[in-house]
């Protein structure tokens, strides 16, 4: 791993507060990642399950947790199977966990190889009835690759047929929507070596760099940073690209005259920074530009002003519309009696606003979490207006991370450069 080592006290106290919610004489499974074949005998980079990852630390493939509070031998309540590593291993793949680095990563002190799994498991189904098995229930996720998680929840359903089955994913889920003072402060290293990266590319970009070299330039800060690379695939896109909303072929040249819009976070830890900017490829913003900046820029501190605890995700994105529409009004997009004549099933504001202002974020960018609760201390969203004018080739989206506090929200990119003066200030010095 790159980063500084974690307290293993962290996923220690993750799992207690997990197994205090289990129903009596229960057990509870979770499996590693696949590792995805790139092409011959080449994997893509190796990314540990959020969940997993969450409950022991380990971030090796091919890794199994078993949690078994009602064991009847305390040495089994909690119980890691690692991958048994070998001479071929290591020459060719290289270090693999040892059990007593996997008992230091994960403060469990059962720790097995994963060929002897077969009867611990079974010795531990005899005393449970009930069998909680983890799936990763993103509404928006659709997948056409079975899983490792899916294949092995196949597999223990039918070696224990006859127990009850329960889903983890909904304790798991309340676990990780409140976050810690540890994932606080991963959240914010996360989001230091972002800025970093930022800041890099603010004297770097100018007409006639590619989009794939300021996208260089970031990795390159990620990587002396610690990062483990981008939380996301990063959107570097200048001109009329930055109005497609996922762009990602990042191969266009940055042309004087043109916003180059970045959307991009460091993943450190596993967790992941989400920061949106946008920036003129020249170092001065036109007085268009300026103001289709400005207008973004109000709404996205009207809208963090409102990230209290209590608040709903639902009146934010409605409070969003509003300002925006006044906003497109004000930049002459359409008129106060073109909306009133509006048809309400397709608004005015979405031909240059067609998206949601927030989501949460931790281990995975767009995290787990409940849209349909009133915010909590301990919540960490993104904020992120954005407008997008085709016909003029021009798109600004700004974008932060807000911690929600009983203080009020607490803006963990506080310090990125974003006002005018500041973006322009820093283009100027080479």
């Amino acid at each position: 791993m790159r980063y500084h080592k974690i307290d293993n006290q962290f996923f220690s106290y993750n799992r207690n507060q997990f197994k205090k919610q289990l129903i009596s004489k229960s057990i509870a499974l979770f499996v590693s990642n696949d590792e995805y074949p790139r092409n011959g005998d080449q994997f893509f980079p190796f990314r540990q399950s959020s969940d997993l990852f969450y409950l022991c630390g380990i971030e090796q493939e091919k890794t199994i947790l078993l949690l078994a509070p009602d064991h009847p031998n305390p040495k089994h309540r909690e119980v890691l199977f690692i991958l048994k590593t070998s001479e071929q291993i290591a020459i060719w793949n290289g270090h693999k966990y040892t059990k007593e680095e996997a008992r230091s990563a994960s403060g469990i002190e059962t720790v097995y190889w994963l060929e002897e799994m077969d009867f611990v498991l079974r010795e531990a189904a005899t005393y449970a009835k009930t069998i909680y098995l983890n799936s990763y229930e993103y509404p928006k996720y659709v997948s056409e690759v079975e899983t490792r998680e899916q294949r092995f929840n196949k597999q223990i359903r039918s070696l224990f047929p006859l127990h009850a089955f329960e889903r983890s994913a909904p304790i798991l889920y309340a676990l990780r929507l409140i976050k810690s003072e540890t994932e606080i402060e991963l959240l914010k290293s996360a989001c230091k070596i972002t800025n970093k990266a930022f800041r890099r590319t603010l004297k770097f970009v100018k007409p006639g760099r590619f989009e794939y070299e300021i996208q260089a330039e970031i990795e390159h800060e990620f990587a002396i940073n610690r990062a483990n690379g981008n939380g996301y695939y990063p959107i570097i896109a200048s001109g009329k690209n930055a109005c497609v909303l996922h762009y990602i072929e990042n191969n266009k040249e940055c042309k004087a005259g043109d916003i180059l819009l970045f959307d991009f976070g460091a993943e450190y830890a596993n967790y992941s920074a989400d920061m949106s900017r946008s920036i003129p490829v020249n170092g001065k913003f036109t007085e268009r530009q300026k103001a289709v900046y400005q207008a973004v820029l109000r709404t996205l501190k009207a809208l963090t002003d409102k990230m209290i605890v209590g608040e709903l995700l639902e009146n934010l994105d409605k409070l969003s519309k509003t300002l925006i529409e006044k906003e497109l009004i004000e930049l002459g997009l359409f008129t106060q009696t073109e909306v009133k004549n509006q048809d309400p099933e397709n608004p005015l504001y979405k031909k240059y606003f067609m998206h949601g202002v927030n989501h949460h974020l931790g281990l995975d960018v767009h995290d787990v979490g409940d849209r349909n609760i009133p915010l909590s201390a301990g919540m960490v969203l993104t904020c992120e207006p954005g407008i997008y004018i085709q016909e003029e080739g021009l798109g600004i989206r700004l974008e932060n991370n807000i911690l929600i506090s009983n203080d009020g929200p607490i803006n963990l990119m506080a310090n990125f450069p974003i006002e005018i003066e500041e973006i322009e200030t820093f283009m100027s010095i080479s």
